[in-house]
């Protein structure tokens, strides 16, 4: 019989609202996305929210958006939306902070 092909990996855009600036939680979310093997990036935006691309295995997309719904403890997150990106894909080695917006 033929084998599955292992999982295509997932790419998921994460919209983080709530208190989620000045609380250390881009640099959270940075760590615990790599710690998740994952590639992508995250950033704050004016609007008080903070925006995140993740790729990589749908497992630990999953773990990096249950995370995301806590985040660090100084944090108070009111929302995640998560929303598939198909467009994104396979354009990272690593996962970093980038510049507001």
């Amino acid at each position: 019989t033929m084998r599955d092909p292992p999982s295509k990996p997932k790419t998921l855009k994460l919209e983080i609202r709530g208190q989620v600036q000045g609380v250390g939680f881009r640099w959270s979310l940075c760590a615990e996305a790599r710690r998740l093997d994952l590639v992508g990036w995250v950033r704050n935006r004016r609007d008080g929210s903070v925006e995140a691309l993740a790729s990589g295995s749908a497992d630990a997309i999953e773990r990096l958006v249950a995370w995301a719904r806590t985040g660090p403890a100084a944090a108070r997150v009111s929302s995640v939306d998560a929303v598939e990106a198909f467009d994104a894909e396979g354009s990272f080695s690593d996962f970093e902070q980038r510049p507001s917006v």
